[in-house]
């Protein structure tokens, strides 16, 4: 089994907030691939269904994000799962809006949801941020997470859930560099390649001269000798 667990605060008034956009991609997610209703269970509203034939269950903590760890490490503990089972999805302040990034492990940069996570489940899990940029000073962090997205998010936003949604079979498989490149090209950025190193333009004759090559030496004897000093002289010391 694979958990695939969004990461939001409950309640209406925070449903549009951008700390939610984990709520979303697994709302998306549910939507898409027919999982079972919405039930309540370890303190989080589950789902279960199957995604490229796996069991797949879908949680969204209802503990409020800073206590995330409590309800998902409930789940992982009922189902007997380590944190290599796991996917978080959750909102990232330092990524553009609309950009995503997948790796394995790694630091809670500060996301107090992440923290909790990790002080419940471990820290070997996937973690799957999705961009919803910086406000550009510290002191309005607080009101840009917790506010709504607002009309024109909705151009990158909705593009993005939906192939996140699309493609969540990927997200299962774990072919992690696949889903990326279809969610940037979802949200018209360019997909992420490794880039080929570009061949070493073949030296030309002067450059390996200039560098080592050692010019022939001149007759100074014979036929050809004889020419060279009538064209250009004999050598003066």
């Amino acid at each position: 089994m694979i958990v695939l667990a969004g990461l939001g605060n409950p309640g209406s008034q925070y449903a549009g907030n951008r700390h939610n956009i984990g709520f979303m991609a697994v709302d998306a997610i549910h939507r898409r691939h027919g999982f079972s209703p919405w039930s309540k269970k370890f303190k989080a509203e589950i789902a279960d269904g199957t995604l490229a034939g796996e069991k797949v269950l879908l949680i969204k903590p209802q503990t409020f994000m800073n206590l995330s760890g409590e309800s998902v490490g409930e789940a992982l503990r009922f189902y007997k799962l380590g944190p290599e089972q796991l996917v978080a999805i959750y909102d990232e302040l330092d990524l553009m809006p609309g950009k995503a990034r997948i790796k394995l492990g790694g630091g809670h940069g500060g996301h107090n949801g992440i923290k909790s996570l990790d002080a419940h489940c471990g820290l070997n899990y996937r973690r799957l941020r999705l961009g919803i940029g910086h406000p550009g000073d510290k002191s309005r962090v607080h009101g840009h997470v917790l506010g709504d997205f607002g009309k024109l998010d909705a151009e990158w936003l909705d593009p993005l859930l939906d192939a996140l949604a699309d493609n969540a079979d990927m997200l299962v498989r774990g072919e992690d560099s696949q889903l990326m490149n279809k969610l940037a090209l979802a949200t018209g950025a360019k997909p992420e390649e490794e880039k080929p190193k570009a061949p070493k333009p073949a030296k030309s004759h002067i450059h390996q001269a200039r560098n080592g090559a050692q010019p022939k030496k001149l007759p100074e004897t014979g036929p050809m000798a004889e020419m060279l000093k009538k064209m250009f002289g004999a050598k003066k010391d």
